[in-house]
């Protein structure tokens, strides 16, 4: 037999088992699709992978802006009763933007179970919450400053931190974490308004925070911005809130190389979807009852679990060589 028969010969045969294998392939997507729908659920299911189970699944529910905590059918996870507390920051004082409700009420109250005073910014119409966190940090045996305000306002960023010094003596702890979101379907629909709004919040808000409390900061204190797994990777709805939070990150970055000589940390977390009003106060009701799902995690967390990430960065036995990190604490593994 000529090669150029054996060549052609073992090419068909190649074929053929490339058809093969194919046609095993095929029957088992058919059985796959057959059984999809089952497939899918079980896909799906919830991970709990913590001290205790959390909600799987969320209400479909849509809260007027700003949006309480109270007002919520399926009140958010923040006590972490199994999270036990051993003086990490003994004695120290944090103030947090966003203080009232969501991750910033679950980082107040094991800020306060570490030993910390905390005093907490949010806005007058949150008051109901902002007086239940106070109620929760003071039951943790510390002391809980309510100050109410709006970030934007650059006055009463310094206002605010002056009436923590004054409260408690001191500022070792900026966490800025208050935010604005609503989203927007295209960029035509996104009015300069409203991204000015989402700015002037998110990252004004967070430089006017931390420049009114830099006199204050000494060796060893340190600054945490909450970022959003959304300044990672994008999110096509949320444009504006998307942009600011990538700003965050690099603006934690940039002021740690700022900082670092005068021995202050700067830091952030980029949480992925977690329970808290700001997603209710913007999505509609069946897009909430899906949050979450898309993480590999199939669900949102719940505030306490992050807030234990807070106190890791905050205390400087734990975190005190680490600066310039954005933490991403996402329920998904390819989010960085």
């Amino acid at each position: 037999m000529a090669s150029s028969d054996k060549h052609r010969q073992k090419a068909d045969a190649a074929a053929d088992k490339h058809r093969e294998i194919q046609r095993e392939q095929d029957t088992r997507d058919q059985r796959a699709a057959a059984k999809g729908e089952q497939k899918q659920q079980k896909e799906k299911k919830p991970v709990q992978a913590g001290a205790r189970g959390q909600p799987g699944e969320l209400p479909a529910q849509h809260l007027e802006k700003p949006g309480l905590e109270a007002d919520l059918q399926l009140q958010p996870q923040f006590m972490a009763p199994d999270y036990k507390g051993s003086g990490k920051l003994q004695d120290m004082v944090a103030l947090i933007t966003g203080g009232d409700s969501g991750i910033g009420r679950a980082v107040a109250v094991l800020y306060a179970r570490e030993g910390a005073d905390v005093a907490i910014v949010y806005l007058p119409d949150e008051q109901a919450d902002a007086e239940e966190t106070r109620r929760c940090v003071e039951a943790e045996g510390r002391g809980c400053l309510l100050i109410a305000g709006d970030v934007k306002d650059p006055a009463f960023c310094k206002e605010a931190v002056e009436k923590t010094v004054r409260e408690f003596g001191k500022l070792d702890i900026l966490v800025n974490n208050a935010a604005f979101q609503e989203h927007a379907m295209s960029l035509e629909d996104l009015s300069e308004e409203r991204f000015d709004e989402t700015m002037r919040t998110n990252i004004y808000g967070y430089f006017h925070m931390a420049k009114a409390a830099l006199p204050h900061l000494k060796k060893g204190a340190s600054i945490i911005n909450t970022g959003s797994v959304v300044g990672l990777r994008g999110s096509p709805k949320l444009l504006d809130y998307s942009t600011t939070k990538g700003a965050i990150h690099a603006f934690t970055k940039s002021l740690a190389h700022n900082l670092i000589d005068k021995g202050i940390r700067v830091n952030a977390v980029a949480p992925g979807p977690v329970w808290t009003p700001l997603n209710p106060a913007d999505q509609p009701a069946d897009k909430v009852a899906q949050f979450g799902k898309d993480t590999d995690f199939k669900r949102a967390a719940q505030p306490e679990e992050l807030s234990p990430a807070y106190v890791f960065l905050a205390a400087p036995v734990c975190a005190g060589y680490i600066t310039g990190l954005v933490l991403p604490v996402t329920g998904s593994i390819s989010a960085s």
